[in-house]
């Protein structure tokens, strides 16, 4: 298994550079052929999101489709994947980021009654206390 850092999955989604575009389609392959996996860390998961937002400007919907769209392709193991298919239903839903859903989730996995925030955008949804 080879790990992926949130560069090579940027360039997977936005074709933004050719070269390193080619070169991300090149290592896929290669560990498509092998029956390889790429795995997919949630810091990875949260800075991609953060990255096509506010560097490329996509959309909430484009983030969730892509992000729907990483998890469905059995080249990735994406850490706690049933957790961050749970945050992404989240974000999908609300008002918050995807990593504010994913925080919940790991924080319920973990035991947590709630997660405690001043987040106003997260007023009303499971799994958080607003204070």
């Amino acid at each position: 298994m080879r790990a992926a850092d949130t560069n090579l999955l940027v360039r997977y989604f936005t074709a933004d550079d050719r070269r390193q575009v080619a070169i991300v389609d090149a290592l896929f392959g290669e560990c498509m052929d092998r029956g390889e996996q790429i795995f997919v860390s949630i810091p990875v998961i949260c800075e991609l999101a953060w990255v096509l937002s506010v560097s490329h400007r996509f959309t909430k919907p484009e983030i969730a489709d892509a992000l729907a769209r990483l998890l469905d392709q059995t080249l990735f193991e994406v850490e706690s994947e049933l957790l961050v298919r749970r945050a992404l239903k989240s974000y999908d839903n609300g008002r918050g980021g995807l990593t504010d859903y994913l925080i919940s989730e790991i924080a319920t996995a973990a035991g947590c009654r709630d997660t405690v925030t001043f987040d106003r955008a997260l007023k009303g949804s499971h799994g958080f206390t607003l204070l």
